[in-house]
């Protein structure tokens, strides 16, 4: 296995990739979220690539336009279906063997693939995908998390007295119930997001961490029946504690095996 980095073109301007080559006609690419670089928070999706690469697969990261090292303005994730494109293209030219590329995407990442009805790749792995309107707003809680928290305190002895003895603020209390009691998000995002994947035949994991607001929200405006839903208890927005990695990294494997 051995790591080179390298730019490719798209629509004029340069987009930097790094590539961990492997043996295995079945390809991962990976499509970074927000303003995250190729590198991931913490080095996390080069640590990432590393194993992937290391159990036999080739591994792709890039940066989207205006992000990192990669020319141009970061115009979003709804607009980033010709980086990502341009991205699988090299992919193929710079790995001859490839028969099967799957891409893989957490939060926007997921949104844009989603939106893009999967491209040309062979498969899909979504992870928490984001289905707020507004990309650079916080992911509140949806209804389902408030009412799971709040049924947990109610079995909470020392919760239950903070309430009767008036340590809970009313104000606040007032605002978890109204919470509790909304409707899951609707949005337009969502639809299309929806409508985009329906367009996919390849396979399909779409992974939830389930302590993600951002997991939580999608699990909530999504068909609860879908069984390409695949949940990580415990888990965080990056899957960062070594339990959900190593589910994380089986669950990548798995996908790369599926045809």
């Amino acid at each position: 296995m051995s790591r080179r980095h390298f730019a490719f073109d798209c629509a004029g301007n340069a987009r930097a990739a790094t590539l961990d080559e492997a043996p295995a006609p079945t390809g991962l690419l990976i499509v970074t979220g927000g303003n995250e670089t190729r590198a991931g928070a913490f080095s996390s999706q080069a640590q990432l690539a590393f194993r992937i690469a290391s159990a036999g697969h080739p591994v792709l990261r890039f940066d989207r336009r205006g992000v990192g090292d990669s020319e141009g303005v970061n115009m979003g994730f709804r607009n980033e279906a010709e980086d990502i494109a341009a991205a699988l293209a090299a992919f193929r030219h710079e790995c001859p063997p490839l028969k099967r590329v799957v891409a893989l995407g957490n939060c926007d990442a997921a949104s844009a693939l989603m939106l893009t009805g999967g491209g040309a790749f062979d498969g899909l792995i979504l992870s928490n995908p984001w289905i707020y309107e507004d990309e650079n707003a916080g992911a509140p809680p949806p209804p389902a998390a408030i009412r799971a928290r709040y049924a947990a305190k109610l079995k909470s002895p020392r919760e239950v007295w903070r309430l009767l003895t008036g340590k809970v603020s009313p104000t606040k209390l007032a605002r978890g119930l109204a919470g509790a009691a909304s409707k899951p998000l609707a949005s337009d995002l969502a639809a299309a997001m929806r409508d985009g994947l329906g367009q996919f035949a390849g396979p399909v994991r779409i992974l939830i961490a389930e302590r993600d607001r951002t997991g939580q929200a999608f699990l909530a405006a999504w068909d609860k029946r879908d069984v390409r839903v695949h949940a990580c208890a415990g888990a965080d927005h990056a899957y960062s504690d070594d339990v959900s990695n190593e589910w994380l990294v089986g669950q990548i494997l798995a996908a790369l095996a599926d045809e």
